[in-house]
């Protein structure tokens, strides 16, 4: 558990809600881009001297890159990422407790040892209306499909089971598609557990959102962080990096990434865009094609559910390399310019600049560290901490946020204060390299490797 200042606690609980009225999105993203202006041109004045230094070693221009890279960038964006959160204010669903039938897929392959917990899961929902189950038997060689039928039968679940030869997740899922009939469908990885109100926020929020909002994005948290040290750091990701970053995108209403893992849609417009389309990052490219039609895609923090992540390196730098490809396979599928909203194009624009931010932090930011611990400070230096407060605040928001939903649901914050320390201080250097190689594997159209 972090141990806050109680002034400082005082002070950002009032700062998660300083405005009593409602303010319109398009001037909290004028005046979220003020602020991360005016911050990146006081952080150009301060690093003056950091730019001549190190231009007498590798010449201006070349300074300029690579600084840009390090502070510049990651300080717009993040400040950007700050203000906005300090002005989010979602609105309260005006119905808790809908009744719309909901269809859930579960695209599975081999996951005897999982799906009767997932399926146990669901019929614990506090959810009024009707839900029926459709798991897609992926060429399991295990007893997937018995399991889950005899989970069902016990649990008292309307449970379909479908068979999908081909293999591939997206496979599965567009033939589960075509047996949905309900209104709201939801996506569910067979290793996710729901908690018990996570349908019915999911639900609700759409049902009290516009109606061009075509998808709910729910909140997917870790629930093996004590299996190891790189799953107690990964459970501070999910948390507050991958938390806040949703929570803002939610908020200007282009959610990036509706999750196959846990997300809602409106079945007509998956149907209207073709369901899943053949890619590494099948969630990834399916929500920019919502997005493309016009539609918007929110976040819903009080719908969680938890899942299963890499506890081996192998494992997670496949996944994560896996993600970034999908980002850049997303970028060639679907140009941001092409996107008809002025806040998607934003939001789907600032993945061009990643890569660059990646590429720079691996190849550049790595190796000044290096030089640091020798005496040579050209790049690593007292002025690069200066991005380090700012850093720290945006989670300290992020996290006073989560214990809010986290009390709301009857959950307890794990105390992970290893976890946290390692991800505040190492983890960007574990996941820039992982990113970049994932960057390559696209340009270069490698195999495909699950």
């Amino acid at each position: 558990m972090l141990v806050i200042n109680t002034n400082i606690k005082e002070l950002l609980q009032f700062s998660i809600n300083p405005f009593p009225r409602y303010i319109q999105i398009s001037t909290k993203f004028v005046f979220g881009h003020v602020i991360a202006i005016l911050w990146t041109l006081l952080s150009i004045y301060i690093s003056i001297p950091w730019v001549i230094d190190l231009s007498k070693n590798v010449t201006l221009p070349i300074a300029i890159f690579v600084i840009s890279g390090i502070a510049f960038v990651p300080g717009y964006l993040n400040t950007f990422m700050v203000v906005s959160l300090l002005l989010d204010k979602q609105p309260k669903c005006k119905n808790e407790y809908p009744i719309t039938d909901v269809t859930i897929l579960i695209a599975a392959r081999n996951e005897a040892e999982n799906i009767k917990s997932t399926l146990s899961y669901i019929a614990r929902q506090d959810y009024t209306g009707k839900i029926k189950v459709i798991l897609i038997d992926n060429n399991s060689v295990d007893e997937t499909r018995e399991k889950a039928i005899e989970a069902s039968e016990e649990l008292n679940l309307d449970l379909l089971v479908l068979h999908e030869g081909r293999p591939g997740k997206f496979n599965a899922l567009n033939c589960g598609l075509k047996e949905v009939k309900t209104e709201v469908m939801m996506t569910l990885d067979a290793d996710t557990l729901l908690h018990e109100s996570a349908v019915r926020y999911l639900v609700a929020r759409i049902e009290s959102s516009p109606k061009e909002v075509c998808a709910v994005a729910g909140s997917v948290l870790v629930r093996n962080s004590r299996k190891n040290l790189l799953a107690k750091v990964q459970e501070w990701d999910y948390f507050l990096g991958i938390a806040s970053i949703k929570r803002m995108q939610g908020l200007y209403q282009g959610t990036l990434v509706a999750q196959g893992a846990y997300s809602l849609y409106k079945t007509n417009c998956l149907k209207e865009v073709g369901g899943w389309p053949n890619a590494i990052g099948e969630d990834i490219v399916l929500t920019w094609n919502l997005l493309k039609k016009g539609w918007k895609v929110y976040f819903e923090p009080l719908a969680v559910a938890f899942t299963e992540v890499p506890i081996n390196l192998k494992h997670f730098a496949r996944q994560r390399s896996r993600w970034a490809r999908g980002m850049i396979e997303a970028l060639k599928k679907t140009k941001p310019w092409h996107q008809p909203r002025m806040f998607t194009k934003y939001l789907t624009g600032v993945n061009l600049v990643m890569p660059f931010t990646d590429f720079v932090f691996t190849f550049v930011w790595i190796p000044g560290l290096v030089l640091a611990f020798y005496g040579y400070y050209w790049i690593v230096g007292p002025t690069t901490l200066f991005v380090i407060p700012l850093t720290l605040l945006s989670y300290q928001i992020l996290y006073i946020y989560q214990r809010l939903i986290f009390r709301k649901l009857n959950l307890r914050i794990r105390k992970n204060k290893l976890g946290y320390v390692i991800f505040i201080l190492f983890y960007q250097m574990l996941m820039s390299p992982i990113s970049v190689i994932g960057y390559i594997q696209e340009l270069t159209q490698l195999e495909r490797v699950w």
